[in-house]
């Protein structure tokens, strides 16, 4: 099967770790060009997927530079587009590249709105193409050992996921980039930092979601738009419980990131810098231990993005080879989209938000909104 020519449009941190992955599946896809409004960024990345290619004894052909996706896509012959731009640009470049019928893998939030996630979800239907969302920690060996567990109901009754990101944020890091802590380009700590949490919980919920309920806060970022500190309880249709605590204002580092999953039959706590250490590990049935587990789990990474992006990329050039959906397509994308979205409009209504598949909620109907309670 032909190499599926691929486009990364936005050369920012993460696109890192899209190359890398791109140059892991040399023989079923290729990088042919990179674009960035600003050049020299383009240019930096093409450079570094040469090198990395060279660093495992590979030849490839240099990406072609581009500081404008449009005109990208009217010289080049692409069959997938990479989209790793700043979130609130998500959906609008998805969209065009799928109306030019490109596949798409983007980066999360899929977009900043319900009804925008709804009409990527569609778009891609119509034109027959693949839309996938980067949320690369389902591959994680600790979480798809956690998803087989599941499956395999060892849990027995599951009444409780619990999600919890403490995390640090500082000045210097908003100020990097004038579109983070912004409700149009961005949205706050949920929507940057915890929406890979917020996908596994409901994931591993299996059951649909019945209302949300949020506190939001700002605490310690004035100069930002957004929240830095939330609180969520997710009510699932089944009678289990979500519960979220998410904040970027831990003193004076990351301090903790895990997924706990309580059953009647069933203790699984996963841990480490990015999902990537099981810690508890206990089930009635005595299947297996907690050593023989960690022993095949555990995996070392480098950083918080760990080493989810390279399996991420083998199922979605599967996806399109076969013409089947990626683990997580459009819908699941959306999911952890809704959770997020509906706990903003329940601190604004200051109540429970009920689930109606009709919802239509985005970032920008609550600016304004954190001011009025700080």
């Amino acid at each position: 099967m032909p190499k599926l020519k691929t486009a990364i449009i936005g050369c920012g941190r993460i696109s890192a770790n899209h190359i890398k992955a791109l140059v892991d599946h040399k023989e079923s896809a290729q990088l042919v060009s990179v674009c960035d409004l600003i050049k020299a960024k383009a240019e930096s990345k093409a450079q570094e997927y040469e090198a990395i290619a060279k660093e495992q004894g590979i030849q490839v052909e240099k990406p072609i530079i581009y500081a404008h996706y449009k005109k990208m896509l009217e010289k080049e012959e692409i069959d997938t587009c990479s989209i790793c731009t700043e979130s609130g640009y998500h959906a609008d470049i998805s969209l065009y590249c799928m109306n030019k019928k490109k596949h798409i893998l983007v980066e999360k939030p899929m977009a900043m709105s319900l009804q925008v996630a709804e009409i990527m979800i569609k778009t891609a239907q119509k034109n027959n193409l693949r839309l996938g969302v980067c949320f690369q920690n389902r591959f994680n060996l600790t979480i798809q050992k956690l998803r087989q567990a599941v499956i395999e109901h060892r849990f027995g009754t599951i009444f409780s996921i619990t999600a919890r990101i403490l995390w640090n944020r500082n000045y210097n890091y908003y100020q990097q980039a004038s579109w983070r802590g912004t409700w149009a380009l961005d949205g706050g700590c949920l929507m940057n930092q915890c929406i890979h949490n917020i996908d596994l919980l409901q994931w591993m919920a299996l059951g649909d979601i019945q209302s949300v309920y949020g506190q939001i806060r700002n605490f310690l970022h004035p100069y930002n738009e957004t929240e830095d500190h939330a609180s969520i309880i997710v009510n699932f249709k089944d009678g289990s419980i979500g519960n979220i605590e998410g904040t970027v204002n831990v003193y004076p580092k990351n301090l903790e990131e895990t997924l706990t999953v309580l059953g009647e039959k069933g203790t699984v706590v996963i841990g480490g810098l990015a999902l990537n250490k099981i810690l508890v590990w206990d089930f009635k049935d005595q299947k297996d231990s907690l050593k023989e587990i960690q022993q095949n789990c555990n995996e070392e990474i480098l950083n918080v993005y760990s080493k989810g992006h390279s399996p991420l990329y083998k199922d979605f050039i599967a996806s399109v080879n076969n013409g089947t959906a990626p683990l997580v397509d459009g819908y699941e994308g959306k999911k952890s989209l809704e959770i997020i979205l509906m706990a903003y409009q329940s601190q604004k209504e200051n109540k429970p938000i009920i689930y109606h598949k009709d919802l239509k909620i985005s970032t920008t109907d609550f600016t304004g909104m954190l001011e009025s309670i700080s």
